[in-house]
């Protein structure tokens, strides 16, 4: 008899929203995407000094922090499971809540809010530099309203309903698997000279796992805009209309259903490392950007997060029992 995957836990995904909507990513905690990403830069390193092609060397990257990652994960749930029930549990969720970044992405995005709205734009654009990847010194403050509603849409579906679904699909094992491709993505997944070749494997691989959850978040968003006082219809048709307007596979649909929930124009020029990228425009612009369409998206992120929660704690309750044997 073999072992088996630590399974879909309803109590489990709803003890571990909770936590990250409670606590969040305290600093004091270590965190497993920072040791993901420590060992992205070793192997990273290593494998550019010995491997003369960087696509190949880019796939065993991923393919490496993925099994180390979820492997790791695994024999340490497994055996805590198997020995210490109760510290198993209390692991489990804590490792699951890890996934998940509504509370952080509500937090570090009201700094930036907080910091435009005492006048104080040098911190608002500075606080703005450590969640996006855009230049931001030169913003001004409807840019920075823009780059603020964007980043909280995009990450709603990659910070939040991607590690949810990958949480109820496979438990905390399958949540840290995404985690690492995402943290991947982040870290090399750059179509610049360094990493065109090298992070190739990893940002293709994680625009598929992010394929379905971007498509659910925009759904989710949509049925969402009702409950935080917008117009579903508005928030649908804009999400048909734009959704694929952006360069990215996925980003473009939670953006979409945003921007018409809000009746904002998301989009335009932005700068990165100095040169400027122009992404087409997504909604109308019948309200102006600023700190009332923030709050809104913050709305729109929270209860999109839980009506995410109620249909992944019904699908795991289906699933529970279900095990991927390993012999």
């Amino acid at each position: 008899m073999g072992w088996a995957v630590i399974h879909p836990d309803p109590l489990i995904i709803f003890l571990a929203l909770m936590l990250d909507l409670i606590i969040g990513d305290p600093r004091w905690l270590p965190h497993p995407v920072v040791a993901i990403g420590r060992m992205i830069h070793v192997l990273d390193g290593c494998l550019r000094d010995h491997w003369l092609n960087e696509r190949l060397a880019g796939v065993l990257l991923l393919l490496l922090v993925v099994a180390i990652s979820a492997g790791i994960t695994w024999i340490l749930l497994q055996t805590l499971t198997l020995f210490l029930p109760l510290l198993g549990m209390l692991v489990t969720v804590i490792i699951s809540s890890t996934c998940l970044a509504a509370r952080s992405l509500h937090n570090e995005s009201a700094r930036v809010a907080s910091a435009l709205l005492s006048g104080n734009l040098p911190q608002a654009r500075q606080y703005l530099s450590y969640i996006v990847g855009r230049d931001t010194a030169q913003l001004d403050e409807s840019e920075i309203w823009r780059a603020l509603i964007e980043t909280v849409a995009e990450n709603t579906s990659d910070g939040i309903i991607a590690p949810l679904f990958w949480l109820t699909i496979g438990g905390p094992v399958a949540a840290i698997a995404f985690k690492a491709v995402s943290t991947l993505d982040s870290m090399v997944g750059y179509r610049n000279r360094r990493y065109l070749d090298m992070g190739w494997a990893s940002a293709r691989m994680d625009d598929l796992l992010n394929y379905v959850p971007a498509r659910l978040s925009a759904l989710l968003i949509v049925f969402a805009a009702p409950l935080a006082g917008y117009s579903a219809c508005a928030a649908a048709r804009i999400t048909l209309r734009d959704r694929l307007k952006h360069p990215s596979p996925n980003s473009g649909h939670p953006e979409a259903a945003a921007a018409g929930a809000l009746g904002v124009r998301l989009g335009g020029s932005a700068y990165y490392h100095g040169v400027q990228s122009w992404k087409e425009y997504l909604g109308d612009q019948l309200l102006p950007l600023d700190e009332r369409a923030y709050r809104g998206m913050i709305k729109l992120m929270y209860i999109s997060t839980l009506l995410m929660a109620v249909v992944c704690m019904l699908a795991a309750f289906c699933l529970r029992g279900f095990r991927v044997p390993f012999i």
